[in-house]
């Protein structure tokens, strides 16, 4: 099968095309390297079955279906994900989810192709409830500073779930819930990269609030192996699916796991909560399961130790 993904060069979106290709896939992956880097595709690079296109597709009137090779399965990863970029890169960030959505979409149909749209937990905002199933309708600030992000992929669901609807499209949608591990950024703004960067330094780990607010973290390799089962199976077709771990931890108990693990004693600087920041944040993964046979495998301890050791060799 021949894959398109979008977002290729990004944290998700790399380690996706390094599973497809480990499947005997051929991929074409899509990047404008705003926030990706080309780095995070060495290895797929040195596959003859791998072709990088470097392109926005979400330019305004951006032809997708003529500016990439055919393909099968459109996987579309393609936006800023981190607070830190969708605060500098709003506009750009709302047009991946926007206008690279609807390319998407378009070059599906004109393909007959399979489409799985990359949608986030951010949809649910700050949840009144918990855990949270796909039949929540969310929480969001329209207008608040993480609204960029947020309502722009709950925009891209409806457009996706409209071509389902109106067209007969081929497409799944998974809302990703918080993912670590190698190939995060040092300066990505999420909180597992700034706890392992701060420790190995042998700084205070920065906690806003108390720390009394809770995330649930998926290691990088059971999230893709949860979007290639959803991207494969036809059991998922028109279907809503949270991927994420359930396993539910305060931000304050993460601090001290990451000290011990680093080998450092733990100190903490108390920052005031950002605006929106939610205070509860765990997937309910029972469709995951039914439909897909999947649930993560992979420890928080486990996790965590491949993911420092990443950044101590200095990724």
């Amino acid at each position: 099968m021949k894959v398109l993904v979008t977002g290729a060069a990004g944290f998700i979106g790399s380690h996706l095309v390094d599973r497809l290709l480990a499947d005997r896939h051929t991929v074409v992956g899509i990047d404008n390297l705003l926030t990706g880097d080309a780095q995070n595709l060495k290895n797929a690079r040195t596959s003859r079955a791998f072709e990088f296109v470097e392109q926005d597709i979400a330019l305004e009137g951006y032809d997708l279906a003529a500016g990439a090779p055919k393909s099968d399965l459109i996987v579309h990863c393609g936006s800023p994900a981190s607070p830190v970029d969708y605060a500098k890169l709003p506009f750009e960030t709302m047009a991946a989810n926007s206008l690279g959505t609807k390319h998407a979409c378009e070059a599906a149909r004109a393909w007959s192709a399979r489409l799985l749209y990359s949608s986030t937990s951010e949809v649910y905002g700050d949840p009144l409830e918990h855990p949270q199933t796909e039949n929540y309708w969310g929480n969001v600030n329209p207008i608040g500073p993480r609204a960029c992000y947020d309502e722009s992929k709950r925009f891209g669901e409806a457009l996706v779930s409209s071509h389902v609807r109106v067209n007969g499209l081929d497409a799944r949608i998974v809302r990703i819930f918080n993912t670590y591990g190698p190939r995060m950024r040092r300066d990505d703004g999420r909180v597992i990269p700034n706890f392992i960067t701060q420790a190995l330094a042998g700084k205070p780990l920065t906690v806003y609030g108390e720390g009394a607010q809770t995330r649930s973290f998926c290691f990088v390799s059971d999230l893709v192996d949860g979007i290639v089962r959803a991207a494969t199976l036809d059991a998922a077709r028109g279907a809503v699916i949270n991927l994420g771990n359930p396993d539910e931890i305060t931000i304050a108990q993460l601090a001290v796991k990451i000290g011990e693990l680093v080998g450092v004693p733990v100190a903490t600087q108390l920052q005031p909560m950002p605006a929106d920041d939610p205070g509860r944040r765990r997937p309910d993964i029972s469709r995951a399961r039914q439909l897909l046979g999947w649930q993560p495998s992979v420890s928080l301890d486990e996790g965590l130790r491949t993911t420092i050791g990443y950044f101590r060799e200095g990724g």
